[in-house]
């Protein structure tokens, strides 16, 4: 996705005669409060005050219901965002999250975004009753643990958790550890072809919040995958992204024989 272009803090000149074409455009109010106000948050720098349902209500001579409705849409919309004693503001840009198998490196790339890896740690360590079932190995069977704090454009996005078995990838934890791990298994031909994922909302812990540099309770995603190649598991990963950066983005299809 790419990131609105920043203007100055204020807001676009309000044409003279908005409010009276306002007042003849009966049922189609809030559309155009809601589009000069999309035009302040678009020219806008990240955490500006959006302008007062009161103001709003003023200046376009609606009803403060009307202004809400217009507001709602752009909250929906990842514009705007309401916090909660303080009042709306204008919404940090957010990067979509699609469901396709690749890596983070290949999906900050795509989104012209530059990716960065910071590990937290890497170790050998026994397979959990989860991560055994995901892996296909017996529980407390050996496994790599790699867990990375994820960056785009030197921001934190997400904190990732993937696990493999140790064989045949004990490698990875000989030396300098990659930048990407995709691009090391499509190294040694074990590139996963095809894979699982689900998804799930959740709230930061602590050590998240921390990591990410969210608040305790912060609204976060939950994504987990598991990925094979051909017919091996090669990777089970754990990822929890921010949730206010991130806008989960799945296509779907309607089966052709449903009418």
């Amino acid at each position: 996705m790419t990131p609105r272009s920043r203007g100055p803090a204020t807001g676009p000149e309000l044409p003279d005669d908005t409010a009276g074409r306002m007042r003849m455009r009966r049922g189609h109010k809030h559309v155009v409060v809601r589009d000069y106000v999309r035009s302040f948050a678009e020219g806008s720098e990240p955490g500006t005050p959006a302008p007062s349902e009161r103001d709003l209500a003023r200046q376009f001579g609606v009803a403060r219901m009307t202004v809400r409705h217009a507001i709602d849409g752009l909250v929906a919309q990842g514009l705007l965002e309401r916090v909660a004693g303080r009042g709306t503001f204008v919404a940090r840009p957010q990067v979509d999250l699609q469901m396709r198998l690749s890596s983070y490196t290949e999906e900050m790339h795509r989104r012209g975004k530059q990716p960065e890896a910071r590990t937290v740690m890497a170790r050998r360590e026994s397979a959990g009753p989860g991560v055994a079932r995901a892996l296909e190995v017996d529980e407390g069977a050996p496994v790599v643990h790699w867990e990375r704090l994820r960056l785009a454009d030197g921001e934190p996005m997400a904190v990732q958790h993937a696990y493999l078995p140790l064989e045949p990838f004990a490698a990875l934890l000989d030396g300098e550890l990659p930048k990407s791990l995709y691009a090391w298994l499509k190294e040694r031909d074990l590139m996963p072809t095809w894979g699982e994922d689900a998804v799930h909302a959740g709230v930061a812990s602590e050590e998240t919040a921390a990591q990410l540099g969210l608040e305790p309770g912060a609204a976060v995603l939950h994504v987990a995958r598991r990925a094979f190649c051909r017919e091996i598991a090669v990777e089970v990963t754990r990822s929890v992204y921010r949730a206010d950066r991130y806008t989960l983005w799945v296509p779907v299809l309607r089966p052709p024989h449903e009418s």
